[in-house]
């Protein structure tokens, strides 16, 4: 014979599974767990005593629980006992056949109240297979000892589990989480039964450390005055580890039914403390709003006097201080503020949905400290830190110009004040007046010469004024040393000039007496002067600092250096003449027999001095190839961190666009349940967390940009100020979104409302919102009521609208229309209902004694109401009268009065 209950079973040769409503899946039979011989024990008596609990009624009982159900017929007697219906008629044939088809009714009638049975058959039933009878049996306690057991909205296992925590949780030493290691000691069992029955048990004699005892007793107890049997041996539960869940909740569901007549007062005091625990959390989530408020509130007003400092500093190397400090504020202190920030919002408008949803006013946090502060503050706060971060690099390129001008001014400085050395000296003295012609005429002819090189020379004092007129302009430190220096320069400079006048005067004066002219000497001293000149002039260049921002402006340095190489072929003829003019005066002089006295009359610019100065050109040509190579060098590196953050930065700004503008279009469409679309959400945000480490790389790039002193790009658009506030409002909006499906939740459970009212309430919000944002003006709105069925007259909305839009800011959001929806057609707790249950706690008087909350309500609620109801003034009231009534209707506000 097929047995068609066991028809979908995969494992022939496993252990039981049992399959309950989908309500109860947390209470599958885990066929593991049968493995344990301590447990199997367990399970074999406590159901044993639960069946014979219910089969003496009908005058018999059981003796071997897998053995006395084989033949089905008291399996169906059970059956026909605990539900109180009649089962189809047994059959009474001793033929395996017979067994068979009665097993099979009483499965039938078990399957045809709900429950699913999988991999339990008849056949293994009427084999005596003991798993699979007990996991039987199990599926009957559940379906007709627990699963109907309901406590405040919780059923079943969960219910049982709420019951038993309400009922121990005034007793010390007893703490209920679950339904094995909770109940060995055996104190939960006696305060069960204290709690109902106090003359039955001295509870305060029980030890923790006794637990035989306090189990024996227990089970004693309750077997001999509650009409329980006893079901469990006191040593098994205590030698074992983890006693048997299952054994414990079949036991615990007899005190639960024992007990249910005192449902009545339970209720009540479990609607109070509901009410209570409502009130209690608002005002903690009031009071957490208002401190996480105030200290962010105070951390940006201690921020931005920071950022708002302007102090400039000396020396590149404290700028670059500051820089790292405004970086370790960017990438250590301001994340966490962000992510309070979004907390803050998120506790805001979870808090105002709870009082909503509770029938309580609108919360107004205190002056200065709404959401909107907030945003303000904090928008002043981005100001203050985008105007900081350019006043510092501002800063940064002003000192590093600075300390390029000031290392110019003393070059230049140096080489002037090396060239005026002994020059005054030179031109005071007297040595024309015993001179004969020539040496006159060498004089003059050297004085000339003197001219030209002051001459070239104005153009090197121009410019020493003119860089020290730029770092006055430009605010350098040190600019009185600079002034002083260059003031003495220029002083130097008009005396080199009177003097130089003076002395030609007087050589012209001399000129006249002499008549000797060496023309050679002259032609040197002529040609010589402006090549010397020529080459310091190239020696000065050659070492000239450079400061560059791109390839471009290098490269320029690189193509007029290789202009300058290409004139030394030349310059080199040029001086190879002019040291041909003094070979030819030696010539001459060695032909002619004459002795020259001394050097060059007309110049002090010897043969070897041309010669050197020509060398150090040489030698300083490939020492500024190597510097302009390295700089070209530095610009390309450059040029690759300016290319790597643009691949980054074009690919993630886009990239943070289009999550926007997907998670807006997700908050308006309205795909599947609210659960699905708030794991969808969950999972989206989880992308947008994993797409963290592409932010973090363009984070390290852009620092290894700033260290670089790279101020432009110009191969992106996208600055990192733009990408990190689009990532931030990125992960505030789908936070926020998260947020509104999580209040919608709430909405809907707390309501009532199912899920195609919200599909229904949804399209017709989106139908009149007709830009898409999620939120829509007056007009809409009102359009939007009467389209669902609402007749409006001017005082009607307006009640409506002080309803939905409370802050007045002329917008309604979905929330605020399912919100009123759902309150316009559900019903919520009143102060009346409050009133009523109050009433039942204190036996039908106007008023209630402290005594009475502390024994009917947990402590720190009864606390919570004694604190703050009035004293009762009525005629008929005691000393200690408390005031529930008007306790109670000022939970709601004075709209309920």
């Amino acid at each position: 014979m097929v047995d068609y209950h066991a028809s979908n079973s995969q494992a022939s040769s496993g252990g039981p599974a049992v399959y309950m409503d989908p309500r109860e899946q947390e209470n599958d039979w885990d066929r593991d767990l049968l493995l344990d011989p301590a447990w199997e024990k367990q399970q074999r008596k406590t159901f044993t005593a639960w069946c014979n609990s219910h089969l003496r009624k009908a005058g018999t009982q059981i003796e071997n629980i897998e053995e006395d159900f084989r033949d089905g017929l008291k399996l169906m007697l059970l059956l026909e006992v605990i539900s109180g219906e009649r089962l189809p008629k047994p059959e009474r044939g001793k033929m395996r056949v017979h067994k068979i088809n009665n097993v099979n009714k009483a499965l039938d009638y078990i399957a045809s109240k709900g429950v699913k049975l999988v991999s339990i058959g008849a056949e293994e039933i009427v084999d005596g297979n003991a798993k699979m009878t007990l996991g039987m049996i199990w599926t009957i306690i559940l379906r007709f000892a627990i699963q109907d057991i309901s406590v405040e909205e919780t059923s079943a296992k969960e219910g049982l589990l709420l019951w038993c925590q309400r009922k121990t949780a005034p007793y010390k030493n007893v703490n209920v989480q679950n339904f094995h290691i909770s109940w060995k000691d055996g104190l939960a069992f006696n305060a069960l039964i204290h709690r109902h029955r106090p003359e039955l048990i001295d509870y305060d004699k029980l030890r923790k450390d006794d637990p035989l005892t306090n189990l024996n007793n227990a089970f004693e107890v309750a077997e001999k005055y509650l009409d329980i049997p006893k079901m469990m041996d006191a040593e098994d539960i205590v030698n074992t580890a983890r006693p048997d869940e299952k054994a414990i909740m079949t036991y615990v569901s007899s005190f639960y039914h024992a007990f249910s007549g005192a449902q009545k007062a339970e209720t009540a005091a479990n609607r109070i403390c509901k009410v209570l625990a409502v009130n209690q959390e608002n005002e903690h989530l009031m009071e957490d709003y208002e401190k996480l408020a105030s200290d962010l509130l105070d951390w940006i007003r201690r921020t931005i006097p920071w950022l708002e400092n302007r102090a400039p500093e000396k020396t590149m190397a404290e700028m670059q201080q500051k820089l790292e400090d405004f970086r370790g504020y960017r990438r250590v202190h301001k994340p966490p503020k962000v992510q309070e920030k979004c907390q803050l919002e998120i506790n805001f408008n979870t808090l105002q949905t709870k009082l909503r949803l509770s029938n309580r006013p609108a919360f107004m946090p205190s002056e200065g400290r709404m959401v909107s502060d907030i945003n303000g503050s904090w928008h002043n706060l981005e100001g203050a830190e985008k105007g900081y971060e350019e006043w510092m690099l501002n800063e940064i390129r002003r000192l590093e110009r600075l300390d390029h001008l000031a290392e110019k001014f003393r070059q230049k400085a140096t080489i002037h004040e090396s060239w005026t050395d002994g020059k005054e000296a030179m031109l005071t003295q007297k040595d024309y007046e015993t001179a004969s012609l020539s040496e006159v005429k060498a004089l003059l002819r050297k004085h000339e010469a003197f001219e030209s090189d002051l001459a070239a020379h104005q153009d090197r004092v121009e410019q020493i004024a003119a860089i020290a007129q730029e770092l006055n302009e430009l605010d350098y430190y040190d600019s009185p040393s600079v002034n002083s220096r260059c003031q003495k320069i220029c002083e130097q400079w008009d005396a080199l000039g009177s003097l130089t006048q003076s002395r030609r005067e007087s050589l012209e004066r001399t000129e006249k007496q002499l008549e000797s002219i060496d023309e050679l000497y002259l032609e040197y001293a002529k040609r010589a002067a402006p090549f010397n000149n020529w080459m310091e002039g190239a020696m000065e260049d050659l070492q000239d600092m450079f400061i560059v921002h791109n390839i471009e402006e290098i490269q320029g340095l690189i193509t007029a250096h290789e202009q300058f190489k290409s004139t030394l072929p030349e310059a080199n003829k040029e001086r190879e003449a002019i040291q041909a003019i003094q070979a030819e005066v030696q010539k001459i002089a060695q032909y002619n027999g004459i002795k020259l006295s001394g050097g060059n009359p007309y110049t002090t610019i010897t043969p070897k001095t041309i010669d050197n100065k020509w060398d150090k050109v040489e030698q300083l040509v490939p020492q500024r190839d190597q510097a302009l190579q390295e700089e070209l060098a530095k610009q390309q590196s450059n040029d690759h961190l300016r290319r790597k953050f643009a691949t980054q930065a074009n690919i993630v700004g886009p990239w943070i666009q289009t999550k926007m503008e997907e998670i807006g279009r997700i908050s308006i469409e309205m795909n599947g349940t609210l659960e699905d679309q708030l794991v969808n959400l969950r999972e989206y945000e989880q992308s947008i967390i994993e797409y963290k480490p592409n932010i973090d790389q363009l984070e390290g790039d852009h620092q290894l940009i700033q260290e670089a002193l790279i101020f432009d790009n110009k191969y992106t658009a996208y600055t990192m100020e733009h990408l990190r506030v689009g990532w931030e409002q990125l992960l505030t909006t789908i936070a926020r979104t998260i947020n509104e499906i999580e209040n919608q939740i709430l909405t809907r459970d707390a309501k009532g409302i199912s899920q195609e009212q919200l599909h229904e309430y949804r399209t017709s919000f989106n139908h009149f919102d007709k830009k898409r944002t999620g939120q829509m003006d007056m007009d809409n709105y009102r359009a939007l009521l009467v389209a669902t069925g609402n007749s409006l007259g001017d005082a009607e909305f307006a009640r409506i609208m002080g309803i939905v839009d409370p802050n007045n800011s002329g917008v309604v959001t979905f929330q605020a229309f399912i919100d009123f929806m759902s309150r316009e057609t559900t019903d919520t707790d009143t102060a009346d209902q409050v009133i009523a249950s109050f009433k039942i706690l204190a036996a039908d008087k106007n008023f209630i004694m402290a005594e009475e909350l502390r024994r009917e309500l947990p402590p720190d609620q009864a606390e919570y109401c004694i604190a703050r109801m009035a004293p009762y003034s009525g005629p008929d009231a005691k000393p200690g009268a408390l005031d529930y009534m008007s306790f109670s209707t000022a939970l709601y506000g004075e709209s309920d009065l």
